[in-house]
């Protein structure tokens, strides 16, 4: 997801006769999930599009909630949700205007391809580390701000720096913060040579 209007992303989805972003969950939340030492029971997943994330997670037998922009992606999450038989608490909600429940906290928040200005991821990155639990997990993977980058938002200033991420999680322990080219092989819109950066990261 990126900064468009609401209007702009329900468009977007109504118009494509498939997953926007193919079916299967993103590959690097894959590898999160694989590893020993993350078991969350509780996930949060900022801007979750059409639900391909949300109804994985729930299906590993995570209690998730899921929100998006757009009111059609939602709609097509929960019909995705339906016919995954899970059970996620979804909802519209713009990123900059959402609060989570007073007391209310997760496991795990996950911001997948999040991307717009500066002062949208941060704010993004801040509330998700707000909302985690003692020992929670931040994981986000995004496009990479680099000279030449083929893939993803054409201005720079919507993609991720390293020294951004550094700056806005420095309250976190770092497991992995990496920028590097990858093969996305995510629906229609991401499918090719990409340059993303990957986070994944702890609260003390």
């Amino acid at each position: 997801m990126n900064s468009k209007s609401a209007a702009d992303w329900d468009k977007r989805y109504r118009e494509h006769d498939m997953s926007l972003f193919g079916d299967a969950p993103n590959e690097y939340l894959r590898m999160v999930c694989a590893r020993s030492d993350f078991a969350p029971q509780t996930v949060l997943l900022p801007a979750d599009g059409d639900g391909r994330n949300g109804a994985w997670l729930a299906r590993r037998g995570m209690s998730v909630t899921a929100f998006d922009l757009s009111t059609e992606a939602m709609r097509l999450a929960q019909a995705r949700d339906k016919d995954t038989g899970v059970d996620v608490e979804r909802f519209n909600a713009d990123i900059m205007e959402w609060r989570p429940g007073a007391g209310r906290l997760w496991d795990a928040v996950a911001i997948l391809y999040l991307q717009g200005p500066a002062e949208l991821r941060q704010t993004a990155i801040l509330k998700a580390i707000a909302s985690l639990a003692p020992d929670g997990w931040l994981v986000l993977e995004g496009f990479a701000r680099v000279a030449g980058a083929t893939m993803g938002p054409k201005d720079a200033e919507n993609r991720y720096a390293i020294s951004e991420l550094e700056t806005w999680t420095k309250e976190l322990k770092i497991i992995e913060l990496m920028a590097g080219k990858l093969m996305l092989d995510e629906g229609d819109r991401h499918k090719g040579h990409a340059d993303v950066v990957r986070l994944a990261a702890r609260k003390r």
